[in-house]
């Protein structure tokens, strides 16, 4: 079955940087668009960023020049580097596979 885990989550102080992994099995990796997504509390779930099965990105607009989204399909692993993270950074970030999701893990900044 397909599982998503999730790691590399913390407190960091504004203008950190944190690198998130999402550890992906169940399905043929390699060939799958897989995304980054977040949720801060009070608020809905929103799209961070995408990476085709080519390696074509899509950020959203919040993290645009902060974030990049990387993958290793040979380790079958979804990366997110978050650089200069800002207070409103601040979520459980998931790791999407299609309607699969992980169990998320909590990013705060604050200083």
């Amino acid at each position: 079955q397909v599982q998503l885990a999730e790691s590399g989550g913390g407190l960091v102080q504004p203008g950190g940087s944190l690198r998130l992994s999402c550890a992906a099995s169940g399905f043929t990796f390699s060939r799958s668009t897989m995304g980054w997504h977040r949720q801060a509390p009070g608020k809905q779930r929103e799209l961070v960023a995408t990476i085709t099965s080519g390696g074509t990105t899509i950020y959203a607009d919040s993290v645009k020049g902060r974030f990049t989204i990387s993958r290793d399909n040979a380790k079958k692993m979804l990366y997110l580097q978050m650089n200069n993270l800002k207070i409103e950074d601040t979520a459980v970030y998931y790791c999407r596979h299609l309607t699969y999701w992980g169990q998320g893990t909590q990013v705060t900044v604050s200083s």
